[in-house]
């Protein structure tokens, strides 16, 4: 009975004991939050110079929570509860009451106003180091896509630390993607970090030949140079180059304001300063001793001020032989920010060597540029050759074809949303209407007018303007969108220089398809022979039982029909407005004039000889695209006046005779 007793009285003393210790540590808690619970001060009082301490405890206890809790303090959404100090995280900040959610489970742990939490807000200092803290983390994570991440976040911010994770992620990373973009990043942070000169010249040497703006963006760092002033060329110093005042790359006057600046010269005294003194101390019609109508010259001028100046009067002025003095007295030179002579010359070399390849790359973009802008003038005059070839038609409405194709595929897409499959769609249909239309336009108007050329240009000029003003009633002025497919939005690119967009491959691919096909027409189709035979010699086709009449509105029909073409494709990247066609109407008849009436080898050689010799000028006129188009015509002008029938001229009827 007394055991009995006693044993009950020690248990009721352990749970009142428990129950008081249970109270005073207050509610229970995770392995997390006893760790920032044992460095409260430092977390909710943070600073850059405090912070890393904790830091490091949280990284050492391997706590698979850590990343997260870094991530939401990071960003400003940790808060701590005042009555028990307790770290929490906040469901919804909007909220009254907050939802209070334990840091480690996310479990809600309580309920409290705003008045009894505080938001723990690191300043920038400690948001950046706490997120270099994390980027360790993200190193390490499972998903390739974090890794990037973290990779990304030391590009743009990169530190010391970061150099020996790079190192491992290196040797270790198994991901395709990741491996690359570390080791591409590796030799900016060597070269950034490494305490030695070997690795560092290695790591320059390592981007030989690479010409993204990475590369470039290390190296031209390294040779950032500064330019100063000493009586002698100092030896121990990594210098670049003397600076000969009075040279290009060092005038006299910047030289000597650097003198002034450094107080190694007496500052000069402007002209107006000086004659606003000779006038303040003008005395009985005199100036520092000389009469004030002597001072028209500048000899005079300078005379009186000396006079001043040796009177106290007026503050001295160097005179030309004390600046050039002073000069001579000094050494101007710029010196590398880079200590390290051997990083410099490295880098020195492996830049020259990349701009070198940056050269050449731009000329390849250029002549890329000059290709595609040439596949959308050929897609564009190789209708207007047939017609112009075959019939003699001066077609002003040919641009408008252009314009009616491009809205045909407006239409079709704004039926069809698949992009694919609406330009799919769009590509026979523009062929078919604009066919038509030049089969109307020809059998309505061009068939009465041949051998009219004057008639038939007013003619065709006022069917385009009938034909703009059409669309523009029915669809408005405003640009009406067709869009390319998802596979045609962006750009197939060679490296950090060399780039070509999508669509300009595929109106090239376009381009060639369309030259294969007309090529077979004319060379292999009886309609091919026919068509021949009326370019060569219409009235000896015509006793061969050809009809020319017949093949005219054909011809007419197939140059249209490919202009409607053209346009659909033209629409995808140009603005499809009612004017359209106009903006390719001259280059259209320049390429055939250049080329060869009538020839498509002719318009395939112009078109390229057009495109390319745009983009030169473009090239080294970039401010001035109508300068460009200026110069194009005068150029066709000339080359007219050498070759009047083109690059490969027809004989027949469409070459004059």
């Amino acid at each position: 009975m007394i055991r009995s007793f006693v044993a009950a009285i020690a248990g009721a003393l352990f749970l009142a004991v428990a129950a008081h210790k249970s109270e005073a540590q207050g509610p229970e808690t995770g392995a997390l939050q006893t760790i920032l619970q044992e460095n409260a001060d430092l977390v909710a009082n943070a600073s850059r110079q405090t912070v890393q301490e904790v830091l490091d405890v949280l990284v050492a206890s391997d706590l698979p929570e850590v990343p997260d809790f870094l991530a939401t303090w990071n960003t400003r959404e940790l808060y701590q509860r005042q009555s028990d100090g307790l770290f929490v995280y906040v469901e919804d900040p909007d909220a009254d009451p907050l939802t209070l959610l334990d840091i480690s489970t996310g479990e809600v742990v309580g309920t409290a106003t705003s008045r009894e939490v505080d938001q723990l807000r690191p300043n920038r200092g400690v948001q950046g180091v706490i997120a270099a803290t994390l980027v360790q983390f993200r190193l390490t994570s499972d998903d390739p896509e974090d890794r990037l991440a973290a990779l990304a976040s030391i590009e743009s911010d990169p530190e010391e630390s970061h150099l020996a994770l790079l190192r491992d992620l290196v040797e270790t990373e198994e991901d395709g993607r990741v491996r690359r973009r570390a080791e591409a990043l590796l030799p900016a942070l060597v070269i950034a970090f490494a305490d030695a000169d070997e690795p560092r010249v290695e790591a320059i040497r390592s981007l030989a030949g690479n010409v993204s703006l990475s590369a470039r963006a290390t190296l031209n760092p390294l040779l950032s140079t500064q330019v100063r002033i000493s009586e002698a060329l100092p030896e121990g110093e990594n210098i670049a180059r003397e600076l000969r005042p009075g040279t290009d790359a060092l005038s006299r006057e910047d030289a000597y304001a650097m003198l002034v600046e450094d107080g190694l010269a007496t500052p000069l005294i402007p002209r107006r300063t000086r004659a606003d003194t000779l006038a303040a101390n003008i005395v009985d019609g005199a100036a520092g001793g000389v009469p004030v109508e002597t001072l028209n010259t500048e000899e005079a001028r300078d005379r009186a001020y000396a006079t001043l100046v040796e009177a106290g009067q007026a503050d001295p002025a160097p005179t030309e032989a004390e600046i050039d003095a002073a000069l001579d007295a000094h050494v101007f030179y710029e010196v590398y920010r880079e200590d390290s002579a051997a990083v410099t010359d490295a880098a020195r070399a492996t830049l020259d060597g990349i701009e070198t390849r940056v050269a050449f790359y731009r000329f390849l973009d250029l002549s890329l540029d000059g290709l595609s802008l040439a596949s959308i003038y050929f897609l564009a005059a190789i209708g207007l050759a047939i017609t112009f070839g075959v019939m003699g038609v001066i077609n002003m409405a040919h641009g408008e074809f252009i314009m009616l194709g491009a809205y045909t595929g407006y239409v079709v897409q704004s039926v069809v949303a698949n992009e694919t499959l609406s330009i799919a769609i769009a590509i026979p249909l523009a062929f078919a209407v604009t066919f038509a239309a030049g089969v109307a336009m020809e059998r309505l108007v061009i068939r009465w007018l041949y051998h009219r050329p004057l008639e038939t240009l007013l003619a065709t000029f006022g069917i385009s303007i009938a034909l703009q003003q059409i669309i523009r009633l029915i669809f408005g002025a405003l640009t009406q969108p067709l869009s390319p497919p998802d596979w045609l939005a962006g750009s197939v690119s060679l490296n950090d220089v060399v780039s070509i967009s999508s669509i300009r491959i595929a109106i090239f691919l376009l381009g060639a398809v369309f030259f294969v096909l007309l090529w077979l027409i004319l060379n292999r189709t009886r309609l091919g022979l026919e068509v021949r035979a009326v370019t060569q010699n219409p009235k000896m086709a015509a006793s061969m039982g050809i009809n020319p009449d017949r093949i005219n509105m054909l011809t007419f029909g197939l140059g249209s029909g490919i202009a409607g073409i053209a346009g659909v494709a033209i629409g995808l990247f140009a603005q499809v407005v009612p004017d359209l066609g106009q903006n390719y109407i001259v280059q259209s008849f320049m390429t055939v004039v250049v080329g060869g009436v009538g020839n498509i080898f002719g318009t395939l050689v112009g078109a390229f000889m057009i495109g390319s010799l745009q983009k030169a000028i473009e090239f080294m006129n970039p401010s001035n695209t109508l300068a460009a188009q200026t110069y194009m015509i005068l150029f066709v002008i000339l080359f007219i006046q050498f070759r009047p029938r083109g690059i490969i001229a027809l004989r027949g009827r469409a070459a004059g005779d």
